[in-house]
């Protein structure tokens, strides 16, 4: 096959599209297609494992519906014993490597086997979201060979460290800090070493968690942080890349942003607070960051195009079901029950679905439930020409807030409000609380010492009352008004991150989570020590 540099240096560049984001013409059937022939390779792998013996009960289903018949719905708890051990003899294909992240609460470690097949398909999504993420249209490629890739993103054994290393393989770009040296530094050392390397020879493409390309966003405005700008300044290129960035936002009557220094080719990004910080990242950079949906156990499931709306599914790294939302709930109500599922071509624009994948490509997941609620935006994407359903991350399963079984909040309709406010905030963490008469609580901690509890509290249920229908029902049809907003200190955050640092917690466990958090967890928040706020809630509770 010719290489990609190849092609680069030859001007075929059509070449280039056709080999990453060609799956982008394929019809639904076609998809199906792909998807029912990679699942029977896959059957054919599990029925002569260990594995499969042990995750389908002894079944040998021979045909799709068999599958969906005969094996049960699994979660990470069915191949923690196996995955945690290790055991590369008992699975499917035999793994090149072990990606991980964050389990239960932290209870474990979240380990996920990866087959070299999967290994190569992840490097060519990600270069396809790459293209993507600079293209104005289907066909285009606007990046060339050695672009310079500022990537402030976890390094391996994290899945996004992975997909680096996937895509430097394959494909002629420059990554910011080298991965060798930048494998070696922490993720705050990393990042500053990759803004450095950026400010002195330039930048076209950036990859980063939103909440990341905000904090480089504001430590380049404010000039504050661990980057030494005296130094950098009289480096050769920095001086000339500040001086023309300080002119531009000065005639702009702002601060510096990084569209000032920098004109970016693309930007990739992922996770819920995507289409919260989208506009403020197109303000600040210049343009829309290109949303992923993906997740360690299955890889990348869902890409944004140049569209910049719904995002399109792929079709080789995982078999798709989905458990429509109301046997998603039946089930988390009574964990005997068996909910049904629908394929792709079975799914309905307007609905929400639980998330259900069966890895191929000799992955080891099987019919395993992701812990996502996703949303079907429409059946195609009428813009780009796109035949293949679109979708948009909704919620995790487990982090909806339920007020009085009137409305149910999702993390990123607290976000939306909370950032529509225009609460500026280090962190923040909502739950409900009450019993007779339940609330929503949000802990939040301000940017600025002197603000108005009362003004936040009002903006930000006047924000939620826009944004959900239910919500602002709430008031409307039963004169309730259920949120309660408690500013804690400056620095509860930071030295929540600490503490959590001191004891071993992984990257993903340094922040609490956004929604649903123990009663331990807002202990610690409050009071830092852990005492009285069991008794504070419960006599919260009591008093409601």
């Amino acid at each position: 096959m010719t290489s990609v540099l190849e092609l680069f240096k030859s001007g075929r560049v059509d070449e280039i599209w056709q080999r990453y984001c060609g799956f982008l013409d394929l019809s639904l059937a076609d998809f199906m297609m792909i998807q029912k022939r990679l699942l029977m390779e896959q059957l054919e792998l599990l029925n002569k494992c260990e594995l499969g013996e042990i995750i389908m009960n002894g079944a040998k289903p021979r045909t799709m519906g068999e599958f969906r018949e005969k094996v049960p719905l699994t979660r990470y708890e069915n191949y923690l014993p196996i995955f945690s051990k290790r055991r590369r003899e008992i699975l499917p294909e035999k793994p090149i490597l072990w990606m991980h992240t964050s389990g239960r609460s932290g209870e474990y470690t979240k380990w996920i086997p990866v087959t070299e097949r999967r290994y190569q398909e992840m490097g060519n999504i990600c270069i396809a979201a790459i293209i993507m993420s600079a293209c104005k249209k289907k066909g285009e490629v606007n990046i060339r060979a050695f672009d310079r890739w500022l990537y402030a993103l976890a390094p391996p054994p994290y899945m996004t460290g992975t997909w680096a290393r996937c895509v430097e393989e394959v494909f002629p770009i420059t990554i910011l800090p080298p991965l060798d040296e930048a494998e070696k530094l922490s993720f705050s050392e990393r990042t500053q070493k990759g803004i450095q390397m950026a400010l002195e020879g330039g930048m076209d493409l950036l990859g980063g968690m939103p909440s990341v390309l905000m904090a480089i966003a504001n430590k380049l405005g404010e000039g504050s942080g661990k980057i030494d700008f005296l130094s950098l300044i009289k480096k050769p290129g920095t001086s000339l890349r500040f001086a023309r960035g300080i002119i531009k936002s000065r005639l702009s009557g702002r601060r510096l942003y990084p569209k000032d220094l920098w004109k970016l080719k693309g930007i990739l990004a992922g996770g819920a607070d995507t289409i919260v910080y989208r506009e403020k990242i197109k303000e600040l950079y210049g343009r829309y960051p290109l949303d992923l949906y993906a997740f360690t156990e299955g890889g990348i499931i869902a890409t944004q195009t140049w569209t910049y709306q719904g995002m399109t599914f792929l079709p080789s790294l995982n078999f798709y079901e989905f458990i429509p939302e109301k046997e998603s709930i039946k089930s988390q109500n009574n964990p005997d029950y068996r909910p049904s599922t629908l394929l792709l071509d079975e799914v309905r624009p307007g609905e929400n679905y639980e998330l259900v994948i069966t890895n191929l490509l000799g992955g080891s997941m099987v019919r395993y439930r992701v812990g996502d609620m996703i949303r079907i935006t429409s059946l195609r994407d009428n813009e780009a020409e796109i035949d293949i359903p679109q979708m948009q991350f909704y919620s995790r399963v487990d982090n909806i807030i339920d007020i009085a079984g009137f409305t149910r909040l999702t993390e990123k309709t607290i976000w939306q409000a909370i950032e529509n406010a225009g609460v500026e905030n280090r962190g923040w963490t909502a739950r409900k609380e009450g019993i007779e008469q339940p609330y929503l609580h949000i802990y939040i901690e301000p940017v600025y010492e002197s603000v108005d509890i009362k003004r936040i509290s009002e903006n930000i249920h006047k924000c939620l009352t826009s944004l959900d229908q239910d919500y602002a029902n709430l008031e409307s049809l039963l004169g309730m008004n259920p949120l309660k907003v408690t500013l804690l200190p400056q620095g509860t955050f930071q030295k929540y991150a600490d503490a959590q640092q001191t004891q071993g917690a992984q990257l993903g466990k340094l922040r609490p989570p956004h929604t649903n958090p123990s009663d331990k967890i807002i202990n610690h928040l409050i009071s830092g020590d852990g005492s009285a706020l069991i008794a504070e809630v419960a006599k919260k509770s009591t008093n409601s």
